[in-house]
């Protein structure tokens, strides 16, 4: 659980951040959670091409542990599940757009956008 502190486990800031936001689909999930705000699971998994859903559940798992993801479970018949940011992982997301504006840039060839 990558909020909680553990005294030595990381070698600087970056290292912690990687670990909350390491593997290949956290980042594209925090993505698609910003741009369309509540999401249910299979909303989620479409707005993520590629990802199977024992790896989302799994991701989806380990960010709410991580304090960074919402799981809402409402009382209805049939179950429905929702899935927001939080405050944390809004500001998790803003710090990332620097990085995205650096991959358009420097990859995909386009210019430079505000994050």
């Amino acid at each position: 659980m990558a909020t909680v502190p553990r005294p030595g486990a990381y070698v600087c800031g970056i290292d912690a951040a990687m670990d909350v936001i390491g593997g290949k689909w956290k980042v594209l999930i925090l993505w698609a959670l910003d741009e369309h705000g509540s999401c249910r699971f299979g909303e989620l998994r479409r707005q993520v091409p590629g990802i199977t859903e024992k790896v989302l559940a799994a991701h989806l798992r380990e960010l709410e542990t991580d304090g960074i993801v919402h799981r809402e479970a409402y009382d209805e018949v049939p179950p429905r599940v929702e899935y927001t940011l939080t405050e944390v992982g809004r500001h998790l997301n803003a710090a990332l757009g620097p990085l995205g504006a650096w991959g358009r840039e420097h990859v995909l060839g386009g210019a430079p956008h505000p994050a």
